[in-house]
């Protein structure tokens, strides 16, 4: 059966469909010897021979995704160049290629989902499709209601005016003020940022739930598949089938 060869990239998880047809638009990706010129053409996955930088693809027969509850410390990253640890360090040996679906950095911690799938991966943090993100950021000093309002309306980062959010202070303690967050927009650090901007520290960062997918009581540095009816719950918030 044919199909479009970004989407049969993102079958075989080499990436999203749009870093897919980035990577045809550099050249990098050839059908039967030939190096693709053009985006949109279709290909047999079971006859044609794919190439992306000489390496030979073949189609992907199942999805792999997993959750990962990861620790501060670990960079998001198949490999660092200053051999510092990664969330490779963390995962089981895989067949398949996995990467992860958005970004915690370095300092941050909680869910990571992990998969295979690019069609799934590239809506997740596509703007577009509104997915949910929430965590737990602790600051000091205490935040007051003007300020979780005016951070929900969206402040300037960049020249660039965040997206609506919703915040909840939780608990309050010497430690500092646990606030609940929920944004869909996943700029770099942009939680920390918003907080700092608004002269605040950010003691801890934490991502507890991406979708209907939530993080639960799984300990820090484990992982484990999702289950059947999660990765449909996921799917259906993008409308995939």
């Amino acid at each position: 059966m044919n199909i479009r060869l970004n989407k049969f990239l993102a079958l075989a998880g080499i990436a999203s469909r749009r870093e897919a047809d980035r990577m045809i638009s550099e050249g990098r990706v050839s059908v039967n010897g030939v190096t693709v010129e053009m985006l949109g053409i279709q290909v047999d996955g079971e006859k044609d021979k794919v190439e992306v930088d000489g390496k030979s693809i073949k189609p992907m027969k199942s999805g792999v995704y997993l959750m990962l509850n990861k620790p501060t410390g670990y960079l998001v990253t198949a490999k660092d160049p200053f051999q510092r640890p990664t969330i490779m360090d963390l995962l089981p040996s895989m067949k398949n290629r996995i990467f992860p679906v958005g970004r915690l950095d370095l300092d941050s911690e909680g869910l990571l989902l992990l998969t295979n799938d690019g069609d799934l991966a590239n809506r997740l943090m596509h703007p577009s499709y509104q997915v949910i993100k929430e965590y737990r950021i602790r600051v000091k000093p205490k935040p007051d209601l003007s300020t979780l309002a005016t951070l929900e309306k969206g402040i300037s980062l960049d020249g660039k005016k965040t997206e609506p959010a919703k915040f909840r202070i939780l608990t309050t303690t010497v430690k500092g003020t646990l606030v609940l967050a929920k944004l869909h927009e996943g700029r770099k650090k942009e939680l920390r940022r918003m907080f700092e901007y608004m002269g605040f520290r950010v003691l801890a960062l934490k991502r507890v739930k991406l979708g209907s997918l939530h993080l639960g009581h799984l300990k820090k540095g484990k992982w484990r598949h999702l289950t059947r009816e999660e990765v449909t719950r996921l799917k259906k918030k993008v409308r995939l089938r």
